[in-house]
């Protein structure tokens, strides 16, 4: 794996395992860049399936490319490969489409310059919140941002955030991309850092001089978390908080430790179903895992019951596949490895008979030349009647890191009886589902993207959860004290 270190001015590689000592990256950017768009336009079902979601990819797949494929001479390192990739995948405005860099990136805690302090997004504004213990000259925290060297805040953020770091389209994107609204993070394709931006505070319009602060690790954490809500470094566990228990999910990973986690939850079990009632934590669990809907499916499963949760989970409808030999060789590969493992034979058979069967039904369109065809998804259970072992009140906490799997899981805990969703807006996802990855030429970066169309899905494409009125937090999501306090209120 390459490590590609950053600095403030054009640089050169670190190289690992033998690699070449520099590389043009300008031609990989190019390379990289028709390679993502080829393989996009020949397998992904929206080039082919009808509708508005179908539309807004048709849309940016050939005039995306010709504009990226314009910026990929300003490519001059690895950081900004990995810059114009995620600006192309992010025009598709389709959270299930990424380019994401195959070595250790700049992460969310990074900048080669700061001002001192930091913004978030809150009620469609973006306001200071948090300011270097000692700083002089800066805008106290609450200070609403109006302009930088003259141009809007929004006009900033569209031209400096949007594609370049997240969806601005979307509530969570800019939650989670303010912090960097007047940091510079070595994005060659964006202005810096401003040198003059006005602040208001009450009616009140001051300007104020930024000037650049020493870089520490630790002060940019703390700046990032300061703002938006990140989950710590123990993402599945159970506390008490107010007397009752407080599950936290803030990752769907297969990597997680559910195995110790799930025995928490069966141990507790009995405490979970009493009438305090619970919280489950969904903050931050960002869900791209294949395996992340089943996670969550197995938590809801081991507090409520099978029986209990089965007849209310959405009605499956029926998938779209595009019928192509490279999406057929995915479930090929797929039913090989189901095949290989004894334990997932004994305990799985349906799920390896009905991946055979999305096999025989490839072969069968690729036969007949259609583009694509049609499978029902899984049927909705039988209400046998199971009665409800909760006996509480159910609060589900969430906010913009919620994503993808997660999104599932919600679809099936807001149809329980007594659960109410309280927090800040969702992430969304397309209804382009279920993750392919595929490597792109240069091995610097990999291209995912959901590979079947959900099209009878009962929640719509990009469309996120939102708490209904008198749930949503409006405070600052990174103060867990008053987080957890305002939804000890709820219980009242």
């Amino acid at each position: 794996m390459l490590r590609l270190i950053s600095a403030a001015s054009t640089l050169a590689l670190t190289v690992v395992a033998g690699a070449a000592q520099a590389q043009d990256f300008r031609t990989l950017a190019r390379q990289d860049l028709q390679a993502a768009h080829d393989q996009l336009r020949d397998n992904h079902p929206a080039a082919v399936i009808p509708g508005a979601a179908g539309d807004r990819f048709r849309s940016w797949l050939d005039a995306g490319l010709a504009e990226a494929q314009g910026k990929a001479g300003q490519v001059q390192s690895g950081d900004t490969h990995a810059y114009l990739m995620r600006y192309y995948a992010n025009g598709f405005r389709d959270g299930n489409i990424a380019i994401r860099p195959t070595y250790e990136g700049l992460g969310p805690f990074f900048a080669i310059a700061w001002p001192g302090f930091t913004t978030r997004w809150s009620g469609n504004q973006y306001e200071v919140a948090y300011v270097r213990q000692g700083l002089r000259g800066a805008p106290p925290i609450g200070s609403v941002l109006v302009s930088c060297n003259g141009v809007s805040a929004e006009d900033l953020a569209r031209s400096k955030l949007d594609l370049w770091e997240g969806d601005l389209n979307t509530e969570s994107g800019r939650v989670r991309t303010a912090p960097y609204l007047l940091w510079n993070r070595n994005n060659t394709f964006a202005t810096g850092m401003p040198q003059f931006c006005t602040f208001r505070q009450g009616r009140r319009e001051r300007e104020y001089e930024l000037k650049i602060q020493p870089i520490d690790a630790a002060q940019i954490e703390a700046a990032y978390r300061g703002a938006v809500y990140t989950p710590g470094a123990t993402p599945l566990a159970i506390e008490t908080i107010n007397g009752r228990p407080w599950i936290n999910v803030h990752s769907l990973a297969d990597n997680a430790d559910w195995a110790g986690f799930f025995g928490q939850v069966e141990s507790q079990v009995q405490t979970l179903r009493g009438p305090q009632g619970f919280v489950i934590d969904l903050r931050g669990a960002e869900g791209s895992s294949m395996n992340a809907t089943a996670r969550g499916y197995g938590l809801a499963n081991r507090i409520w019951t099978p029986e209990f949760t089965a007849p209310r989970q959405p009605e499956a409808g029926t998938i779209t596949y595009r019928a192509t030999p490279a999406n057929r060789q995915w479930f090929v590969d797929t039913l090989a490895r189901m095949q290989a493992d004894p334990r997932f034979v004994q305990e799985s058979a349906s799920v390896i008979e009905q991946t055979a069967a999305i096999v025989a039904a490839f072969d069968a369109a690729l036969a007949a030349g259609q583009q694509t065809f049609a499978m029902p998804g899984r049927p909705l259970a039988e209400d046998t009647g199971a009665a409800n072992p909760v006996q509480g009140p159910v609060v589900v906490l969430v906010d913009g890191g919620c994503t993808g799997g997660c999104l599932d899981v919600l679809d099936m805990l807001t149809r329980l009886p007594n659960v109410r969703l309280a927090g800040s807006t969702t992430g969304v996802d397309s209804i382009f589902i279920e993750p392919t990855v595929v490597r792109l030429p240069s091995n610097y970066a990999d291209l995912s993207y959901g590979h079947k169309a959900w099209t009878t899905r009962q929640r719509g494409d990009n469309q996120p959860y939102q708490p209904a009125q008198g749930l949503a937090y409006t405070g600052n999501p990174a103060d867990e004290t008053a987080v957890r306090t305002w939804v000890g209120t709820l219980f009242q």
